[in-house]
């Protein structure tokens, strides 16, 4: 199969995909994106994880075809992009590259360019927005705190207190036993953690996407990153922390959380106060993915604020 043109430019495949090349300090690799949609507003999905895949964002499929033009988006390493065993491709500064190579193939730019960024994402969204938001026409943040120790302390002092303490020490015991593997610390992550704050429905009624895309994460991205507890961060990204710089990004910004997240809702809104163009959706129902579990509250807030700033 060709993927490129002789120009380097990335080849537009059957159903609105296409792969584009992005050039890392490892030797050149391939992202998967897909376009859906026909309208004049572009928006690039970030997926969280990091290392899930962009399949549990394709709620969006029912909504967002309707109000502008999104591109779905494999970052290197997950789901249908090249997927490079080399951990010093994971890092912030070389992921926002990433990104910027993903935009300029798209020929996205200031007049329609709108970055959505999804938990992990989201962090991606802000680093990118820090770094090159000349290019944006607009920031969404979903679900993702602008300070991972903030985040540490809302799981500490506020999420695993209101949780089964048995279960909690049985959670922490598999972990330093580095037993995360065992079937066990699944199921209890699904019962004390995953169906109150990640996606507030019975593990059985979990959508398909979601199902596929979190059995699909690598884990070679997520440990380093994010760890190998649930509970809190304490990989690489422990200590990243954007809260004082929010005020340098000024184009317009939607900020979303939900009551039941893994994220705190407080800080959200303070995220979208900090903002100088920041506006706040608050999903009551909501968690960590209140895309489904607070369906028609976030697409509402999603949607009446793309056609404000789309």
């Amino acid at each position: 199969m060709t993927y490129f043109d002789n120009a380097g430019r990335p080849d537009v495949l059957s159903g609105g995909v296409r792969i584009v090349p992005v050039s890392t300090p490892a030797g050149a690799h391939r992202a998967w994106t897909k376009r859906t949609g026909n309208n004049a507003s572009t928006k690039l999905l970030l997926h969280g994880g990091p290392g899930a895949t962009h399949e549990y964002l394709l709620a969006f499929d029912s909504f967002l075809p309707a109000s502008g033009v999104e591109y779905y988006y494999d970052q290197l390493g997950s789901g249908w992009s090249d997927r490079p065993d080399d951990p010093e491709l994971w890092t912030i500064d070389r992921f926002v590259d990433e990104v910027e190579q993903v935009r300029r193939a798209l020929g996205l730019d200031s007049e329609n360019f709108i970055l959505y960024g999804q938990s992990w994402g989201g962090l991606l969204a802000i680093e990118y927005a820090l770094a090159h938001q000349q290019e944006l026409k607009g920031l969404i943040i979903s679900n993702m705190m602008a300070s991972i120790p903030a985040y540490n302390r809302y799981a500490a002092n506020v999420l695993i207190p209101g949780q089964d303490p048995a279960r909690i020490d049985e959670i922490r015991a598999l972990e330093a036993a580095g037993d995360t593997d065992n079937p066990r610390y699944d199921e209890l992550l699904m019962a004390e953690h995953y169906v109150k704050h990640v996606l507030r429905l019975p593990a059985e009624q979990w959508p398909e996407p979601v199902v596929r895309s979190f059995a699909r994460i690598n884990r070679s991205i997520y440990v380093p990153l994010q760890g190998p507890s649930e509970l809190g961060a304490a990989g690489l990204l422990s200590g990243w922390d954007r809260v004082t710089d929010l005020h340098q990004i000024g184009v317009p910004t939607l900020v979303i959380g939900g009551a039941h997240d893994t994220m705190d809702p407080s800080h959200l809104q303070d995220m979208a106060a900090r903002l100088p163009r920041g506006s706040y959706v608050h999903c009551p129902a909501g968690s960590h993915l209140a895309m489904y579990d607070d369906q028609e509250t976030y697409m509402r807030g999603l949607i009446e604020w793309l056609h404000a700033h789309g």
